[in-house]
């Protein structure tokens, strides 16, 4: 019934300590054995995505920064792109100056740091990659970015998310993927219309897809999947407009999906 799953990474494939646990991999190959098609659907860039992708012997196109950019696994062919305009990366610039939150900016499969701070090292820490610091972000607003992530305070972001929301509009999709990341793209730049694009691709139906994912990112991914389904870990909100509530991350959710609705055999992963 189901031909393809895409998969959030963050707190959704992967455990707290950042790994994907071995019976979540064999349950993923098994997938793919079966004529599934697997792929990532992730905030990270898509260099931080890749070495998940190679070690799952992925070898489809995956869907990376929110959406905004779906490119195959060797980098050399982009299948899907929705870019931020200069025009709305230089407000969101300005914005970040004038409020003093530490913002970095996305261009090229390059990480863009306005200075070497404790929140830049933090998130590298956390993705993999290396970054870049550029002082004048403006000179990146030049050319159009991929997305731009304002890095703070919860409750400073979720402000801050209305404010962009009403002056920006439909200009701009705006979301949080973690409590103090709150991530600027393009309107069409969300995980649900870039994996809906992929699969129409293959001829694949909405309603043969299952989306997995656990954050206000993944919203557009669990509304648009024929199976959407929110991990065990994720906010209630997210858990009610899902078809299905897994495990946790840290309880192999991700494995238990594929096992109960694609593998068809009864899961024996114990909470």
């Amino acid at each position: 019934m189901y031909r393809m799953i895409a998969i959030d990474m963050d707190d959704t494939l992967l455990t707290d300590d950042l790994t994907i646990t071995p019976g979540t991999s064999d349950a993923i190959k098994q997938a793919i054995e079966a004529g599934v098609v697997v792929t990532l659907a992730t905030g990270r860039m898509f260099p931080s995505a890749l070495p998940f992708a190679s070690q799952l012997e992925l070898n489809v196109p995956l869907v990376t920064y929110q959406g905004a950019i779906v490119k195959d696994t060797k980098g050399e062919t982009v299948m899907y792109e929705r870019l931020v305009t200069p025009d709305i990366s230089r407000r969101v610039i300005d914005i970040a100056r004038t409020k003093n939150i530490h913002l970095q900016v996305y261009q090229d499969d390059i990480l863009y740091s306005p200075e070497d701070n404790d929140k830049i090292r933090q998130y590298v820490k956390i993705a993999g990659v290396p970054y870049t610091v550029e002082s004048d972000l403006h000179r990146l607003a030049e050319r159009d970015c991929i997305k731009l992530l304002y890095f703070d305070e919860p409750k400073v972001l979720d402000e801050l998310a209305e404010e962009l929301r009403a002056e920006f509009g439909e200009t701009a999709h705006i979301t949080k993927s973690k409590p103090y990341f709150l991530e600027v793209m393009h309107p069409e730049a969300n995980k649900g219309s870039a994996v809906l694009h992929f699969a129409k691709t293959l001829g694949i139906d909405r309603s043969e897809i299952i989306g997995i994912g656990d954050s206000y990112n993944d919203l557009d991914l669990i509304e648009t999947a024929g199976l959407g389904v929110a991990m065990g870990n994720a906010p209630e909100a997210i858990k009610q407009i899902a078809d299905y509530i897994t495990f946790s991350n840290n309880e192999e959710g991700v494995r238990h999906v594929i096992e109960k609705f694609v593998l068809q055999k009864e899961s024996n992963i114990k909470c």
